[in-house]
């Protein structure tokens, strides 16, 4: 089903592609239109920018690479790169994976909280056997090409009420948080009030006070500007998310396989680079915070361990729920 900017389909993508000068040849070249949901300045879309470049090197007039940096300029929401690629209007996009969770159901296993250590073990799992289980799953179950996994990071709490430190400071918040029923039984067993929103949405919902917090990675918040609504911040590394870097399949399969391979290569240099900007950001992000007033707080292993405990009944229902390779995968 087309998102809800489908009714005017491709006509705001189609007049920003075109507003773009295109390469010498490009009337026969390899179109390669890529989209994202952030400024450009963002390491995501600097990523998109090095796929491309990496691309114009290697082919030269033989492609011809653009892109639309975020869509929400041109009145999409956020869920709605996930249409465009599966239709083939942008032949790549990225999202987070809880948005998937809908068609997908099995990767909803990757926002269990606490699933991971530190970035390093987050990583590797999706580099590694979990993340091919979860591109099988992606690829079996819409119309993609799977070719890695950006990182959008651990995420923590802001809001505009007061500091959290206990369960108790969370108690009856309105928290935002994404399409995943992982994400709004976390938060419904720490004792919030979460609503599941759009990103577009949910920025409205800042900034008018409709939500009282919102949880993400430090770079996000910044990004759209949340820090400018929220003075309390706490740095509770509760879930991990990966954003998957998926291709409209019969375009993909279509190329040339030289083209193909070199992609899968340019693809993986990206998310090393990507992955190194995150760690920037997320620094560079909290002095930022920081500057405009807000205030961080850093909860230790013992304040964190109450969240732990209150939690528990998930990975009981995970177990159930998930298939148990991907269980086994987990380390649940």
């Amino acid at each position: 089903m087309l998102g809800a900017g489908a009714a005017s389909s491709d006509a705001a993508i189609s007049r920003a592609l075109a507003q773009q000068a295109p390469g010498p040849g490009s009337a026969q070249a390899i179109r390669i239109f890529m989209g994202g949901y952030g400024p450009s300045t963002t390491g995501f879309s600097l990523a998109l920018k090095r796929i491309g470049d990496r691309m114009n090197d290697r082919f030269g007039s033989a492609v011809d690479v653009r892109y639309v940096y975020n869509i929400m300029d041109l009145g999409y929401l956020a869920a709605d790169i996930l249409w465009l690629v599966e239709q083939g209007l942008l032949t790549l996009g990225y999202q987070s994976s809880s948005y998937f969770e809908a068609r997908v159901p099995n990767i909803g296993i990757t926002d269990l909280p606490f699933l991971f250590a530190d970035p390093r073990a987050a990583r590797a799992a999706m580099d590694g056997a979990l993340g091919d289980a979860l591109t099988a799953e992606i690829e079996a179950n819409m119309d993609y090409r799977v070719l890695g996994y950006f990182e959008n990071g651990f995420r923590q709490i802001s809001n505009r009420l007061r500091p959290i430190r206990t369960l108790e400071d969370l108690r009856g918040m309105k928290i935002r948080v994404l399409p995943s029923e992982v994400h709004a039984r976390c938060f419904e067993l720490l004792g919030a009030d979460p609503k599941v929103m759009d990103l577009s949405e949910a920025l409205r919902s800042v900034k008018d006070g409709t939500v009282d917090a919102q949880e993400n990675p430090f770079a996000n918040t910044v990004t759209y500007g949340v820090h400018e609504y929220h003075r309390f911040h706490s740095i509770t590394n509760h879930i991990y998310i990966s954003r998957p870097i998926m291709l409209h399949r019969a375009t993909f399969d279509a190329w040339p396989v030289e083209l193909q391979l070199e992609f899968r290569a340019a693809v993986k240099e990206a998310v090393s680079f990507q992955r190194e900007l995150h760690t920037t950001e997320e620094i560079d992000a909290a002095a930022t915070i920081r500057a405009s007033g807000g205030e961080i707080l850093d909860l230790d292993a013992e304040q964190l361990q109450p969240f732990r405990d209150a939690i528990r009944p998930l990975y009981a229902e995970a177990r159930e729920r998930y298939d148990p390779k991907l269980v086994a995968l987990a380390g649940i």
